[in-house]
């Protein structure tokens, strides 16, 4: 299985805060879960994911990716990018070990910070789950 865009579009990665400014043709800024009024409640997640990855000198990408490659063997994060230093960082996730106690944490958060906004705007909603 091949999660798609297992950064959450450079969201899981930190690359966006409560200050980030999408130029129209960005696709980030039609999408609801980018919208400034639902970004804080969705950052807090974020936030967990990062001081996790203070701890582990790692980033929060990394930490995301190996929380993916925790689950199972078959699942397999192919995370798009432009930047070789981004291919790096993210291909560096593959070494990170995340203890039994790291996973909780993770797992834990994700059931204590509901993701607000939709996915996709209605129309391209619409187009998906064929």
């Amino acid at each position: 299985m091949v999660p798609y865009s297992p950064l959450g579009k450079g969201f899981l990665a930190g690359a966006v805060d409560q200050n980030t400014h999408f130029a129209d043709d960005d696709f980030r800024s039609r999408v609801p879960r980018f919208a400034p009024d639902v970004r804080a409640a969705n950052l807090a997640f974020v936030e967990v994911l990062r001081k996790l990855a203070e701890g582990k000198n790692a980033t929060p990408a990394q930490i995301a990716l190996a929380w993916l490659l925790a689950q199972k063997p078959w699942i397999v994060p192919i995370p798009g990018t432009t930047k070789l230093s981004r291919l790096q960082e993210n291909i560096a996730a593959v070494d990170l070990r995340l203890s039994a106690s790291d996973l909780e944490t993770i797992n834990a958060a994700t059931a204590k910070v509901p993701v607000q906004g939709e996915r996709y705007p209605e129309q391209l909603a619409k187009m998906t789950g064929r």
